[in-house]
């Protein structure tokens, strides 16, 4: 199966998936093709091995043709890349405008707020880091703007859906 996958909005890259065996599969980034050896370890868990090195990797599927990917505290969004796919993605851009409040992905702990109310932020910048599963996981602005809210303080427990922070985008230019 093929996907186009992004981390950031705009950025987007091919990513091939190949199953190669019992948990095998063949992923295909950029060029370069690497064999992982995959084992389910929880409902949307996964452990990954690849050449020695072990990655935990959280899956939450988002409807037929996509998937949002956490792989070392780094998130991205997958979708499936055949050709109607890509057609119907292209030709419905849909854009959020004003205030966005982000919500926690996986329940976790608070355990760092990098910014405060007031604070300006760019798309992609930290704003909260969360543990979850022994791993620190970086939550970003969504969008460029200006802290408006935030809804938790460090050492917070939080549930999957929980409003963490809210982004206003600056007005737009006249």
């Amino acid at each position: 199966m093929n996907y186009l996958v992004g981390e950031k909005k705009g950025e987007r890259a091919a990513l091939g998936l190949q199953e190669a065996g019992e948990g095998l599969y063949d992923v295909t980034l950029g060029g370069e093709t690497v064999r992982v050896d995959v084992v389910r370890s929880g409902r949307a868990i996964f452990s990954v091995i690849e050449e020695g090195r072990q990655w935990e990797v959280m899956v939450d599927e988002r409807g037929p043709h996509g998937f949002d990917v956490l792989v070392a505290g780094r998130l991205f969004h997958l979708e499936a890349a055949d050709e109607r796919s890509q057609r119907l993605a292209e030709s419905v851009k849909a854009t959020a405008e004003g205030p966005q409040t982000v919500e926690a992905d996986m329940p976790g702990k608070v355990i760092k707020v990098e910014v405060a109310v007031g604070d300006e932020v760019s798309e992609g910048q930290g704003v909260v880091i969360i543990e979850a599963m022994k791993m620190e996981n970086e939550i970003p602005s969504p969008i460029d703007g200006r802290i408006t809210e935030i809804a938790v303080s460090e050492g917070d427990t939080v549930e999957t859906g929980a409003a963490l922070f809210t982004v206003e985008p600056p007005p737009p230019i006249s």
